[in-house]
C-alpha cells in the first residue's frame, strides 16, 4: 500500500474526470506531415471547436468532454476527410488521418448529426457548451451560473439563487477546474464564478463515478480554463439592465506551443441582489468583484503543470419587509474567498496516466445589523479554511479503463455570532435578551476509490467502490458501491442506461457549530440539540435516449432516491441565520423528459418536463429544536411534502437564426408551486406583504399557485473576422410582468419574489 501511495503521489492530471484528450496526426499518402485545419463537433456535448495542426502535422486537443465526435480535416490541394471518433477516457486518444490528393470533386458523407447520441454514456448528464453560454439570458450578479443550471430538468432554483437537484437541500457539489467545492455556493453564501469565465459545464444527477462523494444531490463541473490559442487573445463583456444593474468582465490570454498564461476580472453592481419579500424591493443593493490568474505549461508532450489563483468578494444588503423598512433597518452581508490551485500531469504511456491536484481555500462571511433592526439585531462572522489534496492513477488494458485514487480534506471552521432583541413581542418570554457565541472546530475527511469502465461491444459497464471517513462533530465512515451500464442499438438510434449509486453525504457546514453548541440551551425552556449526521442514500436511475428524424434527441429518465438522515435547514429565531437539521428519512421519485434540437435548418432549442414527488418522514434526528413542540417533533411519525416538492416543472427555449449574423429566441418556464405552511395570522401577513403576494398562496391546497415566466432575446454579430468579433444581445425578462412568488413560508421567514419585468443589454468584444 505504501508503494501504491508513493506512485499515486508522483504525478497528476489537469482537468475533470469527464474530460479527455485527442492526439491527432495528419500525413499525406507518402507519410509526410501535413499542416491542416481541423474541426471537432459533438452535438451531444455542445462542442464545436476549430484547430490548426502544426507544421509537423500534429495536434493535441485537451479538455474534451467524453463522447462521440465528428472530426473534419482539410487542406488546400487535398481531399477533405471526415470521420467519427469516440473520446472514452481521460487517457489520450490517438487518431491518424491520411489525406489524399484532391480529385476533381470530393464529397464528405459523415454528418455532425451522428454525434447526437453518446453511445457510451451511462450517467445522467447534461452539457452546456460555448454556444449556450454565449446566448444565455443575462443574469443578475451572483447567479449567472445557477441560472444556467436551472435550465436543466431536475433542478429547482429557490429563493436567492439556491439550487436544489431532485429535491435535495444543500447537497450540490461544484467541481471547478477539477477540484471539488462542497459548501453552499448560492449568492447569499459565497461569491460567484462568473458565467463569462466559464468555457464549458457538465451537470450530473445520476450514475456518479466512485470518484465523486460528499455531496451527491447534483454535481456541477465547471471549466474556466479553455483550450489556449497561440498568440494574444482578449475579450471584454459589458452589460446594463433593470434595477441599476451593471456588469463588466475582461479577460486576456497568451498562448504558445506548450502553454498559456491568462488573467480575468469581473465587477458588478445591482439594486436587486437577493429576491425581495415585498414588491417594493426595499434595501437590496449589492456589489461584486473577482479576479483570477492562471498559468499552464507542458515541458514535454507527457507532462503538464499549472496553477490558478482566484479572489472574489460580494457585499450586499438583506432586503427588508415593510415593518423593517419603516423602522429604518439595515443589514449588510459580505462574503470573501481566496483560493489557489495546483495541478501536474504525467503520462507514463498511452495506457497509464497519473495525477495530483491540490487546493488551498479561505472563505469568510459576515452579517452586520444597525441599531434599529427589528425584531432582532444580529451580528455574525464565520469562515472556512481548508486544504485539499487528491491523487489518482488511470490505466487502460484491453476492454478495461481503470481509475483509482484517494483524497484528503483538512480544514478549520470558525463561527462567531451574537444578537440583541429589539421587539420582545416576537419571542417567548424566556428567550434571553442577548446572546454571544464564538467557537471553531477542525474538519478532517478522507476518501479512497477504485472504478472500472468495461467496453463490451454495444454494452458499457461502469463499476466502482468508494470509502469515506468524515470527522467534524461526529465521526463516521461508509463504503459506497456504484454501478452503471449503457447499451446502444445503432440501427435504432437508441441508447438505454441504468445506474445505482450508494450515497454518503456530509452535513452542511454553515452554522453547524452554532446549532450544536450547549450555549444555545438558554434560548428556550424546551431545547433539544441532536448531532447532525451524514446522510445515507440509495439512488436509482433508468433512462433511454433516442434520436428522431436524424435531428432530434429525446431523453427520458426515471429516478428513485431513498435517504436516511435527510438534510434540510431551519432558521435561528428571527435572525435570518439558517442552520442544518435532519429528518429521519425521505423518499423522492420522478420522471424527466428532455427534447433537444441542436440544429434543424434555421431553428434550434430544447424543451423539458419534470415530474417529482418528495415525501419526508419525522421525527427530526439532527439539529437544534426550540419551543414547546420540540418533544413532539422527536416522537412524531408523520410524513410531509419536502420543501422542494414541486410536482410539475416545464422549461423551454427556441432559437431562430434570422440571417447569418442575427437571431431571436423565446424562453419559458412553468412551475406548479412549492408547498407552504402559513405561520401566524392571515390578516397580519396581508399587512406585512400585501394582498397581491398573499393571493398567490393557495391556503386550501397548502401550496403556492403556479408560476409562469416568458423571456425573449435577440442578438446580432456586428463584426465577425478571424481575429476580431463584436456581439450585441438584448434580453427582456418576464414579458408578461406576472407576479411569481418563489417561497412563502410565513412571517419573517422564507418569503421571496421572482424577477418582475426587466431588460438587459450585453455586448462582447473579442480581439
Amino acid at each position: 500500500m505504501i508503494l501504491v501511495a508513493a506512485l499515486l503521489l508522483a504525478a497528476a492530471q489537469l482537468g475533470q474526470s469527464t474530460l479527455g484528450e485527442l492526439r491527432l496526426f495528419v500525413t499525406d499518402s507518402t507519410g509526410l506531415p501535413v499542416q491542416s485545419d481541423v474541426e471537432l463537433v459533438s452535438e451531444a456535448n455542445q462542442v464545436r471547436q476549430t484547430f490548426e495542426t502544426g507544421p509537423e502535422g500534429t495536434l493535441i486537443a485537451r479538455r474534451l468532454p467524453l463522447g462521440r465526435y465528428r472530426l473534419s480535416v482539410s487542406r488546400s490541394g487535398f481531399s477533405p476527410f471526415a470521420g467519427l471518433l469516440d473520446i472514452e477516457s481521460t487517457l489520450p486518444t490517438e487518431y491518424h488521418v491520411t489525406l489524399s490528393v484532391s480529385p476533381v470533386q470530393a464529397q464528405v458523407t459523415v454528418s455532425a448529426d451522428e454525434t447526437l447520441l453518446d453511445v457510451r454514456g451511462s450517467s445522467t448528464v447534461s452539457r452546456i457548451g460555448a454556444d449556450s453560454l454565449q446566448r444565455r439570458i443575462t443574469g443578475l450578479p451572483g447567479r449567472s451560473v445557477p441560472d444556467l443550471v436551472n435550465t436543466q430538468p431536475g433542478w429547482l432554483l429557490e429563493a436567492n439563487g439556491v439550487l436544489h437537484p431532485r429535491g435535495s437541500e444543500y447537497q450540490v457539489q461544484y467541481v471547478v477546474d477539477g477540484l471539488p467545492i462542497t459548501d453552499n455556493r448560492s449568492p447569499s453564501f459565497a461569491p460567484e464564478v462568473s458565467a463569462d469565465d466559464v468555457h464549458a459545464m457538465s451537470i450530473l444527477t445520476g450514475g456518479y463515478p466512485a470518484e465523486y462523494g460528499r455531496k451527491l444531490g447534483g454535481v456541477i463541473e465547471v471549466l474556466t480554463a479553455g483550450e489556449a490559442r497561440r498568440g494574444l487573445h482578449s475579450s471584454v463583456v459589458s452589460s446594463v439592465g433593470s434595477f441599476g444593474t451593471v456588469n463588466g468582465y475582461a479577460s486576456s490570454q497568451f498562448g504558445w506551443n506548450r502553454g498559456s498564461v491568462g488573467a480575468s476580472g469581473n465587477v458588478s453592481r445591482t439594486n436587486r441582489y437577493l429576491d425581495p419579500p415585498v414588491e417594493e424591493n426595499f434595501a437590496n443593493h449589492g456589489t461584486g468583484a473577482d479576479a483570477a490568474v492562471h498559468v499552464e505549461h507542458g515541458p514535454t508532450n507527457n507532462d503538464r503543470v499549472g496553477a490558478i489563483v482566484r479572489y472574489a468578494r460580494a457585499g450586499f444588503m438583506v432586503p427588508n419587509e415593510r415593518v423593517q423598512q419603516e423602522a429604518g433597518q439595515r443589514q449588510d452581508r459580505t462574503t470573501d474567498e481566496t483560493s489557489g490551485q495546483f495541478f501536474y500531469q504525467h503520462i507514463f504511456s498511452s495506457s497509464v496516466l497519473a495525477d495530483v491536484r491540490a487546493m488551498v481555500r479561505d472563505l469568510s462571511a459576515g452579517l452586520r445589523s444597525n441599531a434599529v433592526a427589528i425584531p432582532i439585531i444580529a451580528q455574525q462572522d464565520r469562515g472556512l479554511r481548508e486544504t485539499y489534496v487528491k491523487t489518482t492513477v488511470s490505466a487502460r488494458r484491453g476492454v478495461h479503463e481503470w481509475k483509482a485514487g484517494f483524497d484528503v480534506v483538512a480544514g478549520t471552521i470558525r463561527e462567531s455570532f451574537g444578537y440583541r432583541i429589539t421587539d420582545r413581542d416576537r419571542f417567548a418570554p424566556a428567550t434571553p435578551q442577548t446572546l454571544s457565541f464564538d467557537d471553531r472546530a477542525p474538519d478532517r475527511e478522507q476518501a479512497a476509490f477504485v472504478q472500472d469502465q468495461i467496453h463490451l461491444g454495444a454494452l458499457t459497464v461502469s463499476a466502482g467502490l468508494r470509502w469515506d471517513h468524515y470527522t467534524l462533530l461526529v465521526d463516521e465512515h461508509a463504503v459506497s458501491p456504484r454501478l452503471a451500464a449503457a447499451w446502444s442499438w445503432p440501427r435504432g438510434d437508441l441508447v438505454v442506461r441504468a445506474s445505482y449509486d450508494r450515497a454518503f453525504q456530509t452535513p452542511a457546514t454553515e452554522n453547524l457549530l452554532l446549532a450544536s453548541s450547549p450555549e444555545l440551551d438558554a434560548l428556550s425552556d424546551e431545547v433539544v440539540r441532536l448531532p447532525v449526521r451524514p446522510s445515507h442514500g440509495n439512488f436509482v436511475d433508468v433512462g433511454v435516449s433516442k434520436r428522431l428524424f436524424a435531428k432530434v434527441r429525446v431523453d427520458v429518465t426515471h429516478f428513485v432516491r431513498r435517504m436516511n438522515e435527510f438534510a434540510d435547514d431551519d432558521l435561528l429565531l428571527n435572525t435570518g441565520v439558517s442552520f442544518p437539521i435532519a429528518f429521519d428519512r425521505a423518499h423522492i421519485h420522478g420522471t424527466e423528459i428532455k427534447i433537444d434540437v441542436p440544429r434543424w435548418r434555421a431553428m434550434s432549442g430544447s424543451m423539458s418536463y419534470a415530474h417529482m414527488k418528495g415525501v419526508g418522514y419525522l421525527p427530526i434526528t439532527g439539529g437544534l429544536l426550540l419551543g414547546d413542540d420540540a418533544e413532539a417533533l422527536l416522537e412524531s411519525r408523520e410524513q410531509f411534502p419536502i420543501s422542494q416538492d414541486q410536482r410539475h416543472t416545464v422549461r423551454g427555449r427556441f432559437n431562430v437564426q434570422l440571417r447569418t449574423r442575427a437571431w431571436v429566441a423565446l424562453a419559458g418556464a412553468y412551475g406548479s408551486g412549492l408547498p407552504v405552511e402559513l405561520e401566524g395570522d392571515l390578516d397580519e401577513a396581508v399587512s406585512q406583504y400585501g394582498d397581491r403576494i398573499v393571493s398567490r398562496v393557495d391556503l386550501e391546497a397548502g401550496r403556492l399557485r403556479p408560476s409562469f415566466s416568458l423571456d425573449a432575446s435577440a442578438g446580432v454579430v456586428v463584426v465577425q473576422r478571424p481575429k476580431q468579433g463584436l456581439r450585441v444581445q438584448t434580453d427582456v425578462l418576464n414579458l408578461t410582468n406576472r407576479l411569481n412568488v418563489i417561497n412563502f413560508a410565513g412571517l419573517f421567514s422564507g418569503t421571496a419574489l421572482a424577477h418582475s419585468r426587466g431588460f438587459a443589454v450585453r455586448t462582447q468584444l473579442d480581439f
